[in-house]
């Protein structure tokens, strides 16, 4: 389990990330259409998995923003933005904020993802949401690159994120 914070206040998560060089665990997680998509999907493409709570949120939503400003025009590479949201919230941000670059996802109908990547929150008020994380998945679907924001309210580190995609 990780211990992070919510507006200073320690909460923990279900357990940990990925481990660095391993193979990403397989999901399947619900697209804005509301069908179902696995990790095999993205088969030869670098994927970021930008992890969080919830779209309806300002750092959530300047992470979705920025990875769809750069890691969304890099060569084959795909962003995933996953929450618990429903689909159709995803969507009227995406719509809303004229984002073309990432593509969202839901766990509303698979929980094992966030007990899977070690991101479900286990205690405190938002417990059953996802922690902020990211996870880069390289071509061949190896873990390089993983950071477990230490406080919800924080931004990830964007510039070690994209640097693990060159």
């Amino acid at each position: 389990m990780a211990t992070i914070t919510l507006k200073g206040n320690s909460i923990e998560t279900c357990g940990t990330l990925p481990a660095k060089g391993t193979q990403a665990p397989d999901f399947t997680l619900v697209k804005t259409d509301l069908s179902e998509v696995t990790l095999a999907n993205y088969k030869g493409k670098k994927i970021v998995l930008n992890i969080f709570p919830s779209i309806d949120t300002p750092v959530c939503a300047a992470s979705v923003r920025c990875f769809n400003k750069t890691a969304g025009e890099l060569a084959d590479t795909v962003v995933l933005c996953v929450s618990a949201d429903l689909p159709f919230a995803h969507t009227r941000f995406c719509e809303t904020d004229g984002l073309k670059n990432v593509e969202s996802l839901s766990v509303f109908r698979s929980p094992a993802f966030g007990k899977e990547y070690g991101v479900t929150i286990t205690t405190g008020p938002i417990a059953g949401l996802l922690s902020r994380a990211i996870v880069i998945i390289d071509t061949n679907g190896t873990v390089v690159y993983t950071e477990q924001v230490p406080e919800i309210g924080q931004e990830p580190d964007y510039d070690a994120a994209l640097a693990a995609l060159k």
